[in-house]
């Protein structure tokens, strides 16, 4: 019997997108539960900061699995290239991050720039993706997106990462060589006060591509493995790979937890074994987790196949952009209006009631349940359109009549 090859789009990956989303959500909004929980669970919750390492793996494994057999370092495969990536990172970033300035210009938060003396500058740093590079700049803006400069450091990298391993059979070394060249970036940086430009080896290793890069590597590696065992992947294996490690995912988030915090720091990440246990114990983990949910048929990678949670996992991007920033502080202060006016409402009335919005627990709830509906009707109504246009369109190439790369499924990328 012929099995059915892999398809390019795998709806319990999109899924995925949507479970680490909510992980990086819990771990920026843990603290509203701090009353409620004991030290060790408000640490473990801290933790679930890795949510962006399942995203790095996931775009490793993702983009060698549709090029790493038809990639071509000419001029008009690249552009072809880019124009896919841009088409499906750029317009909402954009979008969002000019928000955060226009905000910026009313508000004054102080968040968005972080004391840098020109807002233009730092505008054009933002949507450059450079701000990233910078110790000190990285969370201006859109907080969440210094993840989107390394994002983007892979997608220019990833060509030439496939190039090198198919001529020189040997892709593991390269991963050693893109580190040890930050590494080299921090020893000639660390003195020189320009905005903590490659500053500390914290900084490297946890924020940018030079140091992250292995995640991506296991990515790549996992496509690798899954193309030389198309032909025998039917979904019938054993299961022990899917739940082996989603439990090795967490128990890395509970080593991180109980790691000593360094000072000026939020959580065991920052400590140097925190760090390899992020970069590399945790990215292996989640590669052995994805390959489970590529050839096994379990009831986890049933739920994140499931319609809406494709959804979800279609609409994180947005989500993930969102939930952090000027769009949920403007939320977050109607909230704190609508509980005022419930009182002063309680007080004419004579009235000794609870409100609805006096709870930062419920409060973060209802974020996180009107932050969902928002991504889903920006996805529907502004990504996903934008995305086609794009894509269609003759930017940097021009569009070619019934192109795989433009087919709807691909967008889906």
């Amino acid at each position: 019997m012929v099995q059915k090859p892999l398809q390019n789009y795998i709806p319990a990956l999109t899924g995925v997108r949507a479970l680490a989303a909510y992980l990086v959500f819990i771990s920026h909004y843990a603290y509203a539960f701090d009353e409620k929980f004991p030290q060790g669970v408000q640490r473990f919750l801290n933790e679930f900061h890795i949510g962006v390492t399942i995203f790095f793996v996931l775009s490793g494994f993702l983009i060698a699995f549709r090029y790493f057999d038809n990639f071509k370092l000419t001029g008009d495969w690249f552009k072809q290239y880019l124009k896919n990536r841009v088409a499906r990172i750029y317009p909402m970033y954009f979008l969002i991050t000019a928000g955060a300035f226009i905000s910026y210009y009313f508000t004054r938060d102080p968040k968005t720039v972080n004391g840098f003396g020109s807002p233009v500058g730092l505008f054009f740093m933002n949507i450059t993706f450079v701000r990233g590079f910078f110790d000190q700049l990285k969370f201006t803006g859109i907080a969440q997106g210094w993840s989107l400069t390394v994002e983007e450091c892979f997608y220019f990298s990833a060509p030439f990462i496939f190039y090198f391993a198919k001529k020189y059979n040997k892709f593991w070394l390269q991963w050693a060589v893109v580190t040890l060249f930050g590494v080299g970036l921090v020893m000639i940086f660390r003195n020189v006060n320009w905005y903590g430009f490659f500053g500390n080896f914290t900084f490297m290793f946890l924020y940018t591509f030079l140091g992250r890069c292995f995640e991506f590597f296991a990515g790549i590696q996992l496509a690798l493995i899954v193309k030389r065992r198309q032909d025998k992947i039917d979904g019938q294996a054993k299961t022990w790979f899917t739940y082996g490690g989603f439990l090795a995912v967490f128990v890395c988030v509970w080593i991180m937890s109980i790691l000593p915090i360094p000072k000026g720091e939020v959580a065991g990440l920052h400590h140097p074994f925190g760090i390899v246990t992020n970069n590399y114990l945790l990215a292996t983990s989640i590669a052995v987790f994805f390959y489970g949910l590529l050839t096994e048929t379990t009831v986890l990678k049933t739920i994140l196949s499931f319609k809406f949670v494709e959804l979800l996992g279609k609409s994180s991007y947005i989500f993930y952009l969102i939930h952090l920033g000027w769009m949920y502080d403007l939320f977050h202060n109607y909230l704190n209006k609508w509980n005022d006016d419930i009182f002063e409402l309680y007080d004419k009335w004579g009235k000794d009631w609870n409100s609805p919005f006096q709870y930062d627990n419920l409060n973060v709830l209802y974020g996180f349940i009107v932050l969902n509906a928002v991504s889903i009707l920006l996805f529907k109504l502004v990504e996903e359109p934008l995305n086609h246009y794009i894509r269609q369109s003759d930017f940097l190439i021009k569009n070619k009549a019934r192109n795989p790369e433009n087919r709807s499924e691909a967008i889906k990328a």
